[in-house]
């Protein structure tokens, strides 16, 4: 019997999907500075305008920090093979995306702050500050359309619902 070893070389990360511009979704970029950050050009338009940033309270700071850009208008198969879609969800944020994975064991739809919670989803109980009502009820719809035909959802901010979720280190082991 012998141990297995575990690799100890750092993965290079080439690229970052941005679902949106607010720090808890950007915060890590400084990290990968290497990475090509690929966002919808409204996100990054937005970003851009200091008025809306202001509003929307993006800081340019926490992304606008040198990365090569890939600059997108909604809907984008990422490898051209269907495995990774950028998912245009506006409405939380000027150009939110979510992101479609066709894996293996089915379809999982990483929703970001397109839909926070479950309930956002069930009941169309929309938080308070948002860019676009009618754009996120909108994406609301796309996504619970992705989900009856057997995606399943990953909700950017529910507690309840990553109680559920397989956490690392557990994944490794």
């Amino acid at each position: 019997m012998h141990a297995s070893k575990r690799s100890t070389e750092i993965p290079r990360i080439d690229l970052i999907i941005n679902s949106h511009f607010h720090f808890d979704h950007v915060g890590g970029n400084a990290l990968i500075p290497n990475a090509t950050m690929l966002v919808q050009r409204r996100e990054w338009e937005a970003g851009m305008d200091p008025d809306t940033a202001a509003r929307r309270g993006f800081n340019p700071r926490d992304f606008d920090l040198g990365h090569k850009l890939r600059l997108v208008h909604g809907e984008h198969d990422v490898f051209g093979d269907g495995s990774v879609v950028c998912l245009p969800t506006h409405g939380h944020t000027p150009g939110h995306q979510s992101l479609r994975l066709r894996l293996d064991h089915g379809e999982i739809v990483l929703a970001a702050d397109a839909c926070y919670f479950c309930q956002t989803l069930r009941e169309r109980r929309l938080p308070r500050n948002m860019y676009d009502r009618e754009a996120m009820l909108t994406s609301l719809d796309r996504l619970e359309a992705l989900e009856q035909s057997g995606a399943r959802i990953v909700f950017g901010h529910d507690p309840e619902f990553w109680q559920a979720v397989p956490q690392a280190p557990a994944l490794a082991a």
